[in-house]
């Protein structure tokens, strides 16, 4: 079974992102996602996020999730923590029954159930014999 997910490519968006005065950056928010037969789950790291700080959003097979992660205040000798709004637009190969998506975040860590929309699952037919 081929899985796709279209994206931004990281090289591209490294590279328009370093135009961008650090704190004006939007990143890209990594991801896993699996094939669970009748649901997508995605998996992503959002550390001192609450859930009301993400903008979660369904469209036909779109998936859309934006929010900040804290931001620095101060100088820093040395700044490789991940901060500021990130926006993450998917296209998976189904599309999603956004009533029963659900969404969960524990320990820095999103958790989403996409359910497949009735129209994406495989049907059974039965064959009439004479």
């Amino acid at each position: 079974m081929s899985f796709y997910v279209t994206t931004t490519p990281h090289h591209l968006a490294r590279r328009w992102a370093a135009h961008i005065p650090n704190n004006e950056a939007v990143r890209s928010l990594p991801v896993d996602i699996r094939d669970e037969g009748q649901d997508y789950v995605l998996t992503a790291y959002v550390p001192g996020m609450k859930a009301e700080e993400l903008n979660i959003q369904i469209v036909e097979d779109v998936l859309s999730i934006e929010g900040t992660i804290g931001q620095h205040e101060g100088e820093y000798l040395m700044s490789e923590l991940s901060a500021g709004a990130f926006r993450r637009t998917l296209r998976l190969p189904a599309a999603l029954n956004a009533d029963k998506a659900e969404a969960s975040i524990e320990n820095g860590v999103l958790r989403l159930r996409l359910p497949k929309a009735e129209s994406a699952l495989p049907k059974t037919i039965k064959v009439a014999s004479k």
